[in-house]
């Protein structure tokens, strides 16, 4: 078994990073920075690619180069956890920089999208389970997140059509992980309230404690990743699942 992890270098994908390779599971990231943490704590089962997945071309570069392929040779199974992602540009249609548009919808959709086909198409045979990290913003609309929560709803779309192909050996949820303390809530809490009307719910959840434990969350979707009942649900919530 082989993992690769997006975004694994801060936040919820340094955290999946981590416990996947405390399991004994080989972890590849793929993120623009490198992990020296995770680097000299896991020598032997980590390794890494900078890589802006945020960049087509850069992204279609990797995925030509057969890398990946490389990577999978031989392996009997292969999760997927597409972590990594924006929510930025937040605001009305007029505060919106279209080149940010593009970003986001990059990051947040193409690239997961592209690296689940690489996967199966270079794992053939294996078991693959793939996980998005999606949100409750893809299944309810909110002011001033219209990028975040129309790319988070196409990741809840392909894994229902994913599901529906019934393609053997792969198996994928879209997976919302509820609030969690990592550097995005930062980022949230800053936007001005004229550009996200609900920017006071998060600053509200930050200071009542409520914001979830990356390591316990983490602890919480590996445990559902690897277990048997992975993919019964294929847009899930981690907060309602038994």
């Amino acid at each position: 078994m082989k993992a690769i992890v997006t975004g694994h270098t801060k936040g919820l994908g340094a955290a999946l990073a981590g416990n996947l390779l405390a399991r004994g599971v080989p972890v590849l990231g793929l993120a623009r920075s490198r992990s020296a943490d995770l680097t000299d704590a896991y020598p032997d089962l980590f390794e890494e690619v900078e890589l802006d997945l945020a960049d087509s071309v850069a992204l279609s570069g990797w995925l030509a180069g057969g890398a990946l392929g490389d990577y999978l040779d031989g392996t009997g199974a292969v999760l997927l956890l597409n972590n990594a992602g924006m929510v930025s540009p937040v605001g009305p249609l007029d505060a919106q920089d279209p080149q940010a548009v593009l970003r986001a919808v990059q990051l947040n959709v193409a690239a997961p999208m592209a690296l689940a086909a690489a996967v199966v198409r270079a794992s053939d045979g294996a078991q693959r389970r793939i996980l998005h990290i999606s949100s409750g913003a893809g299944r309810n609309a909110y002011p001033g997140w219209s990028v975040y929560c129309a790319t988070k709803a196409a990741l809840d779309q392909h894994a229902r059509a994913v599901a529906l192909d019934r393609e053997r050996g792969v198996r994928i949820c879209s997976l919302a992980p509820g609030v969690i303390d990592t550097g995005m809530q930062s980022e949230i809490r800053a936007v001005p309230e004229s550009r996200f009307p609900m920017r006071q719910r998060f600053i509200d959840l930050k200071e009542s404690g409520a914001l979830l434990d990356p390591d316990r969350c983490a602890e919480q979707l590996v445990d559902y990743l690897l277990g048997a009942g992975f993919g019964a649900e294929v847009i899930a919530d981690l907060r309602t699942l038994s």
